[in-house]
């Protein structure tokens, strides 16, 4: 009966979850396309590798670490410790990122955590329209270059409500600068863990980037008229997780994590993943994207080793973005 019951509250919350996600209507939806219409796109970026390995499916993936702040903030509380973790990447068309986090627990009183995410464009070459009166409509090359970087620092904080439900959120303040250009926000981040109590299954459900509108500049006397309102690019996800393989000081682990994507810029989304532990020291990882327009399969590996008191990690991962390029990704972490 405990068991029927148990299966009985995750399908709700799992229905709850799809429902605020995607919500439903008996009209059909009008299918338009909401691409390009936020802003600050470096916010999607998820630096860390383990969580890129299995497709960005990072809702319910459990057993956080202070990466976390980058997908699930709830899952911080999984921290016991400190913990700190580095990423590197470079993005498609040679363009850098890299990521930092730490996270501290505070015991009953929860885990705070830091992090800061840069982005470098690199040189850029200056293009200006062709004269008034000459054929063709192809920007010519002026042999001048510009630079453009992105900056989200953050604070986070993470606690276990109960020994079953976990709450988290970031607070982050965001720094752009196009050629001189330069626009300022912040945002917030929210994220819930819920464990069902049937195994290992769990819910999760995260709302990122939320923050006001902002601009570039204000008033042009050239063109007598203010710069566009630039959007944030709010996501909603909600996505269960499931540990295999699980028995009592057995060697082997098997987690699959599914979840929904609904971003206020583009077509709904959906990720798979998957990871294998060979006794806690060794991962394998895949997962698939689906509905998106490149982006595919993705796989990576990882390690844990241990120094003195010192737990370290090292995680690679592999994302294929079709006829762009293939991006690789590592992460390296300290843990106590």
């Amino acid at each position: 009966m405990h068991v029927k019951r148990t299966i009985t509250h995750c399908t709700a919350a799992v229905m709850l979850a799809v429902a605020v996600v995607f919500p439903q209507s008996g009209i059909a939806p009008i299918d338009i396309e909401r691409a390009g219409q936020s802003g600050w796109q470096f916010l999607k970026i998820n630096g860390d590798a383990r969580q890129a390995a299995m497709a960005g499916a990072y809702t319910a993936i459990g057993s956080g670490n202070a990466a976390s702040v980058f997908g699930n903030p709830a899952s911080l509380a999984d921290v016991t410790a400190a913990d700190i973790r580095l990423n590197a990447l470079q993005w498609v068309a040679d363009i850098d990122h890299q990521s930092f986090a730490a996270a501290y627990s505070l015991g009953d009183v929860g885990v705070v955590g830091v992090s800061l995410a840069v982005l470098d464009y690199g040189d850029i070459a200056e293009t200006v329209n062709a004269p008034a009166g000459t054929s063709g409509t192809t920007p010519l090359i002026t042999g001048n270059t510009f630079t453009a970087g992105d900056m989200a620092a953050g604070i986070s904080y993470a606690r276990k409500v109960t020994d079953n439900l976990s709450v988290g959120g970031n607070v982050r303040w965001m720094h752009q600068d196009i050629a001189g250009l330069v626009m300022r926000n912040w945002s917030l981040d929210f994220g819930t863990m819920y464990y069902t109590g049937y195994r290992s299954l769990r819910v999760a459900i995260t709302a990122r980037n939320f923050g006001p509108d902002s601009r570039f500049g204000g008033w042009s006397e050239e063109f007598q008229s203010e710069s566009d309102n630039v959007r944030m690019p709010l996501d909603f996800r909600a996505g269960i997780a499931m540990d295999f393989l699980e028995e009592e000081g057995g060697p082997h682990l098997l987690t699959v994590t599914v979840e929904g994507d609904h971003p206020n810029d583009g077509r709904e989304k959906f990720h798979v993943g998957t990871s294998y532990t060979y006794e806690k020291m060794f991962f394998l990882r895949g997962g698939y994207k689906f509905n998106y327009d490149v982006q595919r399969f993705t796989f990576g590996a990882g390690m844990h080793y241990a120094f003195g008191e010192m737990r370290g990690t090292l995680d690679y991962a592999y994302v294929d973005f079709g006829v762009l390029t293939q991006v690789h990704m590592f992460s390296l972490g300290f843990s106590l």
